[in-house]
């Protein structure tokens, strides 16, 4: 079985990891910093491996986003955040900043940062530039401390 799953992973290594770093930035509970160790262990190429993984997170969390930006009768309606939290929320975002997309990528507070930004109507150039950025360096730590101690 381990067999099988190494298999699959060499063969569908870089839309593997697409998807789950797509999926890992929704609100869904899901990691993928093991894939990307995994796949440079495997010998994919690690440049590759951060983009792609950039990729797929930082779309993902352009999809919370969008579900900020044009969702909130529907957050408020199946979510239930009470309104002092959405206040709450919107405070912090407007006492830290934009910059406060940079960290985008710390599990647990990630989602909500990006989509309390759709929530303020953030502009999405600007919401794009962060983002990615910080997510990439994230990404590229990663795949970078995973060569160095690899080697």
């Amino acid at each position: 079985m381990l067999e099988a799953l190494s298999s699959f992973i060499t063969d569908y290594g870089y839309l593997n990891l697409f998807v789950l770093s797509f999926l890992a930035s929704t609100v869904l509970p899901l990691g993928s910093e093991a894939l990307v160790v995994a796949l440079i262990y495997q010998g994919f190429n690690p440049f590759a491996v951060v983009l792609v993984a950039t990729s797929g997170n930082y779309l993902g969390s352009c999809t919370t986003y969008y579900l900020g930006l044009k969702g909130r009768p529907v957050l408020e309606k199946f979510l239930s955040p009470s309104p002092e939290k959405l206040e709450k929320s919107e405070r912090l975002f407007k006492k830290y900043g934009l910059y406060t997309l940079l960290f985008t990528w710390v599990p647990g507070i990630g989602d909500a940062i990006t989509m309390v930004a759709g929530l303020m109507q953030l502009s999405f150039r600007y919401f794009s530039i962060l983002v990615f950025l910080g997510k990439f360096g994230r990404y590229f730590a990663i795949a970078y401390l995973t060569v160095f101690f690899s080697s």
